[in-house]
């Protein structure tokens, strides 16, 4: 019982913490950008042209952020428009959105999704993209990652942090994207979801009935499910934290508060939630994906379907 008290005390500091901390560039000047043009949903044999189509609007979106004077936003969106890059889905208004193929999509049979925590904007996105890189490397030749920023992720220090508005606005636009995803994969593809910090809360939301094999959630806050179980998802559930990581200390729970639901429920590493928990190291936060890492090879080891190798907890 004290236990219970004392993690709802500890949370309803966080939130009286992001209420009154700044947020740094929280009211920054809208960066210009043009609006995405629509495109065909894409299929193995148009792919060319809608990573062409993307690569133009991200070279019009950095023509743009320079004339602004935006000059880190420029720099960001003009590496995007490189003809090296593949990208599913581009769109440099407000924090921006993308969605990056690395590897050859149309041909393979195992395919990781990637969804980032807070934080994660197209300043940052280098970031996000170091880890997609990493496990792409480990995966050989049958492998694809995508990297998918489909969504407005909220800052760290923020009151919609702790809640599950962004989740559930993300939600049906990852389980949307994963539907079209299949008309380039094919149905035999292997797809597995992973999942990173307040990400899981946007796959816990999308879990539902989703078609893919696995579900990975990574420095989780909570998914905002009981369980494993009420996820309501075929897809094997994995958890995993590292011992450096800081959201071992963040209250696994859930209460009401101003009207709103602030937490994301049970620990995914726990016993009763019911996942595979699997070996992570001593991984920080921001270390799931770091090269050579236990993680990341287990990560490998899970998209691979080689399952009975994966390090458990």
């Amino acid at each position: 019982m004290r236990a219970g008290r004392l993690r709802r005390a500890l949370l309803a500091v966080a939130v009286v913490a992001a209420v009154v901390v700044p947020v740094s560039g929280a009211a920054r000047p809208e960066i210009p950008a043009p609006v995405p043009r629509v495109l065909a949903p894409p299929t193995a044999s148009n792919l060319d042209q809608v990573y062409a189509a993307n690569r133009a609007d991200a070279a019009e979106a950095a023509r743009m952020a320079r004339a602004h004077g935006a000059r880190t936003r420029a720099a960001a969106d003009r590496a995007m428009a490189s003809p090296s890059r593949h990208f599913l889905a581009f769109d440099g208004r407000g924090t921006g959105r993308a969605v990056e193929v690395i590897g050859d999509l149309a041909h393979a049979d195992r395919v990781a999704v990637l969804v980032p925590g807070s934080d994660t904007t197209l300043e940052t996105y280098g970031r996000f993209r170091a880890g997609a890189l990493a496990l792409h490397d480990r995966l050989g030749p049958r492998g694809a990652v995508v990297a998918w920023l489909g969504y407005e992720t909220p800052g760290t220090v923020s009151t919609t942090v702790l809640t599950a508005t962004r989740a559930e606005d993300a939600a049906p636009r990852l389980r949307n994207f994963l539907g079209r995803l299949r008309g380039v994969v094919g149905r035999s593809a292997h797809v597995s979801l992973l999942c990173h910090s307040y990400g899981t809360v946007v796959c816990g939301r999308a879990a539902p009935g989703l078609g893919v094999s696995d579900i990975v959630v990574l420095g989780s806050p909570g998914t905002g499910a009981s369980s494993a179980a009420a996820l309501h998802t075929t897809a094997r559930v994995w958890a995993a934290r590292g011992s450096a990581d800081w959201v071992a200390h963040v209250p696994h729970t859930s209460l009401s508060l101003f009207g709103t639901t602030v937490g994301f429920g049970t620990d995914p590493v726990s016993p009763s939630f019911g996942a595979r928990v699997f070996q992570a190291g001593a991984a920080g936060h921001s270390d799931y994906f770091a090269p050579g890492s236990e993680s990341l090879a287990n990560l490998t080891r899970i998209v691979l379907g080689d399952t009975s190798e994966v390090t458990r907890a």
